[in-house]
């Protein structure tokens, strides 16, 4: 199949032996070849999605009930991300030659919410997650009260802001790791954004909405998300907003034009204040009515132009403005509650020391030899032709800026549009594409004489057996 990652048997092999690790695990080499699984996984869902070609990988997961496993997955990464990262970046005797295999970890998180993002926005795919729809609401909930206390009132986020001034000095490999991993977490809890709104899309499960209404009060906090916007920032008089996964420029035309992830808040609070069952269960008391009031100043005309639906919600608080709902019904319900996070933070209490030292010796530890083949397999994960085709832009040309359709043939590394531009910009990326050159012969030597040293052992293995 041509632009693709996986072929369906491949993708069926790799989602039947998707497996749970325990927090000791994390890191390992079994669990890094689950990582790479899980992203080539992840990348074949989104070309399929995005080329709206069968999506043979969400219809694997459903069928071999793997969701459960992938937000198993993802909050263990949260909780190693939460307990374990912040002792290795402490510990003085802990100076890994690559920090590469530690921000692999690190980015293992934003892989299966990527995943998780694409396949959610079927109904299928959330009736399927079972029980772990609740682990998923905690963790959806969990990413944006972060992202929601991280943003100041001037509507910048304040970690991105400490990234920038710390990038000023000379940093650390461990204090580099830290800043990005803080900026990866800013664009999973956007991701975690897509998956609740996906979730109220779906979701009839009584406990779901419970825990979403009345434990969380997530109306609120989606409040909260549109009146500090944190992907929306100014910057030096301009206005930035964060749109498929980096800062953009807005011209002042589309000041006023909704994000996806203004969308995706507006949607999310329609589904929870709108429907039915939820406007049933919902306490539309003097605080959650008078925080929910405030979105009649944000539901201008401009807006419901641009999502009619909102209409409806601009009524509803029209009607609350003027009325007293009464308190919901108390009803004996027997409600599911979460277990995958309070599992894993009871079965490892009091061990974070215990695991960060054991995984300083024993996983991050690894030889050049170890690492040189650890990036060998992740080049042919992550293979040039289909990242193109993940990329939301169109690459741009090193020359004149306009989009590009040819790669340089040295290093593989800058666009052009024609011949003209690249001699033109060759002077300028010479000494880049030599660097890139060298490097990759030298990486290509190494992996050579390393595939060389192991076959001379093999024929000393098998001479010795033939004696």
């Amino acid at each position: 199949m041509e632009g693709s990652v996986l072929l369906p048997v491949e993708a069926e092999a790799f989602v039947q032996s998707l497996e749970t690790f325990s927090l000791q695990d994390v890191g390992s080499t079994r669990w890094f070849r689950q990582h790479e699984r899980i992203e080539k996984l992840n990348m074949q869902a989104i070309l399929s999605a995005s080329a709206t070609l069968d999506e043979y990988i969400k219809e694997m997961l459903v069928s071999h009930g793997k969701n459960t496993v992938l937000v198993h997955e993802m909050i263990l990464t949260e909780v190693w991300k939460q307990k374990i990262f912040p002792i290795l970046c402490q510990l003085q005797d802990f100076t890994p030659k690559n920090t590469f295999p530690l921000y692999m970890v690190i980015h293992h998180e934003a892989t299966i919410i990527n995943l998780l993002e694409t396949v959610m926005y079927h109904k299928d795919s959330c009736e399927a997650s079972d029980d772990s729809i609740l682990d998923l609401v905690d963790y959806c909930h969990r990413k944006l009260t972060l992202v929601a206390a991280n943003t100041g009132k001037d509507g910048h986020n304040t970690e991105t802001n400490t990234n920038k001034a710390a990038g000023e000095a000379v940093l650390s490999s461990k204090e580099e790791l830290q800043i990005q991993a803080a900026e990866l977490e800013f664009n999973i809890s956007l991701k975690a954004l897509s998956v609740l709104r996906y979730i109220t899309d779906h979701t009839d499960s009584i406990s779901a909405i419970n825990r979403m209404l009345c434990t969380h009060n997530v109306p609120c906090l989606l409040v909260r998300l549109i009146e500090c916007c944190p992907w929306s920032r100014r910057t030096e008089g301009d206005i930035e907003k964060y749109i498929n996964g980096k800062w953009q420029k807005i011209p002042e035309e589309d000041h006023l034009k909704m994000t996806k992830l203004d969308g995706q808040v507006w949607i999310s609070l329609y589904n929870l204040l709108l429907k039915e069952d939820c406007q049933r269960k919902y306490d539309f008391n003097s605080f959650n009515k008078s925080q929910l009031l405030k979105l009649r100043s944000f539901l201008t005309e401009v807006l419901i132009d641009q999502l009619p639906n909102l209409a409806e919600l601009q009524r509803l608080l029209a009607h609350l403005a003027v009325t007293d709902p009464e308190p919901p019904k108390k009803e004996l319900v027997l409600e599911q509650i979460p277990e995958m996070w309070n599992h894993i933070m009871k079965e490892n209490s009091n061990k974070w020391k215990a695991i960060a030292k054991h995984q300083v010796k024993e996983t991050f530890n690894a030889s050049e030899k170890d690492l040189r083949l650890q990036a060998q397999r992740l080049a042919q994960t992550y293979n040039l032709d289909v990242m193109e085709s993940l990329l939301p832009e169109k690459p741009k040309c090193g020359g004149c800026g306009k989009e590009a359709a040819k790669r340089c043939g040295r290093c593989q590394g800058e666009w052009y549009c024609h011949r003209e531009c690249q001699v033109k910009n060759w002077p300028k990326h010479k000494k880049a594409c030599q660097l890139m050159m060298e490097a990759n012969r030298k990486t290509q030597g190494d992996v050579k004489n390393d595939k060389k040293k192991c076959s001379g052992q093999n024929a000393d293995l098998d001479s010795t057996e033939n004696l």
